[in-house]
């Protein structure tokens, strides 16, 4: 794929529901500067987070995450879990709380640097997952509360292709033990680098 550059997402962009955000974030790019090297991918799955009503939300238990959900939108919300890092961006209306996982992107952009950072030589397996996408791009808690709308951040989000609304499918989240009743997964069909179908 021919490389991508375009205009960095604005911060009002996130300032909707996390559900409006997470499904228009398809397509969209990340871009992260790993010591002077662009490394990119195309979004193609996300999972959108409520505050406290939400059972599986990190807002549900308070403190330190459920602060920055509650905060300045178009911050990264950096966690770790299972040894892994995850890379949420903060999404909601004023006075509310709300953050995207960021579950899978298609590397473009620096690839054969994002397999050393994995080490693996699996294109497939490179970014389909969040923790996975975390290490390829270099992604860690330095980046927690870090806005990732600035033109030459070294972490950012930029406009990317035009995903067609009949080409996202949405779903229940993954490895929530209990879920809201609307699904909030979305995901580019067909698209190979996905997590899980």
């Amino acid at each position: 794929m021919a490389e991508i550059v375009g205009k960095v997402l604005p911060k009002d962009f996130y300032k909707r529901r996390p559900d409006e955000v997470a499904r228009d974030l398809l397509g969209k790019l990340i871009v992260r500067i790993y010591k002077g090297v662009r490394l990119a991918g195309i979004i193609v799955e996300t999972e959108a987070y409520f505050g406290p009503e939400d059972p599986a939300s990190r807002a549900k238990k308070g403190g330190d995450l459920a602060r920055v959900m509650a905060g300045e939108v178009g911050h990264a919300l950096i966690y770790g879990i299972h040894r892994q890092w995850l890379f949420n961006v903060v999404a909601h209306e004023e006075k509310n709380y709300g953050a995207v996982l960021i579950r899978a992107i298609q590397p473009i952009k620096g690839v054969e640097l994002m397999k050393v950072l994995r080490g693996i030589n699996s294109l497939r397996n490179l970014t389909n997952g969040p923790g996975k996408l975390t290490r390829a791009l270099a992604i860690d808690k330095r980046f927690h509360r870090k806005p990732v709308y600035l033109r030459k951040g070294v972490l950012r989000i930029e406009e990317g292709i035009e995903v067609d609304q009949d080409n996202i499918k949405a779903s229940y989240r993954i490895g929530v033990s209990e879920d809201l009743p609307e699904p909030l997964r979305f995901l580019i069909r067909g698209n190979k680098f996905v997590s899980k179908y």
